[in-house]
């Protein structure tokens, strides 16, 4: 059998030039898809040409009808507000000769006085308590001078009901009050609500279960009507509406204050 004879140019190159030709090939066929890319972003950017302009007109619109809303309506808002003109300081010697003025300075005059001795009542000389019962701080006072400041604890507010239909509402009474009584190493007697609170049976006056020692504190001071101003066992509580309606203090705050105060000094609670 006779072998066919391949020509020589049909033979690949030797050195290696049949990959250049390949990558030609193919760097054609990348330029090709570039200007494909180009003529369809091209196209695109004219495409969005237009709304691009309509939304620019569109800001431009608001804009200027803002400005003009502004201008009919806030502008005459503002030059409604009222100004707060200052009383102005005269010295006229005719003024001070008119009767209208006579009057009013010494109705003024009156006033500050009844004023002073009101405000002189509250803050004699005495040493006094203020207890507020919203921030739960109390104030001590010797002199008109502010002498001791602290955390205290006052009434929760809760209510406690029985099936019976008995209720108590545990909060701080509000007024002016005095120190009834003090005590030192308070006992204390406890009355229904603590016993339906925990939800045992109620038993007599003056059964020894009602009596319990040492949950005071070393101190106690009476403001009547069985509330008082005694230390705690739960001093984490300082601060804090916790109570049945007794002012409790830590044990440093609470003997300061027992120096301090005497029977019949004032305790304000508010």
């Amino acid at each position: 059998m006779e072998h066919e004879e391949i020509p020589v140019d049909s033979l690949p190159p030797e050195d290696g030039s049949e990959k250049k030709i390949t990558d030609i090939i193919r760097e054609s066929d990348l330029s090709q898809d570039i200007r494909v890319l180009y003529l369809k972003i091209t196209g695109n950017r004219k495409l969005m040409a237009g709304p691009r302009k309509v939304l620019t007109g569109l800001i431009i619109t608001i804009s200027i009808a803002a400005f003009f809303v502004s201008i009919l309506y806030l502008i005459p808002a503002l030059q409604e507000i009222p100004h707060v003109k200052r009383t102005a300081i005269t010295n006229s010697p005719e003024l001070k000769k008119e009767a209208s003025y006579k009057r009013l300075i010494t109705q003024l005059n009156r006033d500050l006085q009844r004023l002073s001795r009101k405000y002189n009542g509250y803050t004699s000389g005495q040493s006094y308590l203020v207890i507020n019962t919203t921030d739960n701080r109390f104030l001590l006072y010797r002199n008109k001078k502010l002498i001791r400041e602290g955390f205290c604890s006052s009434g929760s507010y809760k209510m406690l009901q029985t099936q019976e239909g008995r209720s108590w509402i545990f909060k701080t009474p509000k007024g002016k009050f005095y120190i009834r009584g003090k005590t030192t190493n308070p006992t204390w007697r406890r009355p229904d609500w603590s016993f339906v609170e925990e939800g045992s049976p109620i038993p007599s006056a003056e059964h020894p279960s009602r009596y319990e020692y040492g949950v005071l504190g070393e101190y106690a001071l009476a403001l009547g009507d069985g509330y008082l101003i005694h230390g705690t066992l739960y001093k984490r509580f300082m601060g804090m509406p916790v109570t049945h309606g007794c002012v409790r203090l830590g044990d440093e705050d609470l003997k300061t204050i027992f120096n301090t105060l005497s029977i019949g000094s004032k305790v304000y609670i508010f």
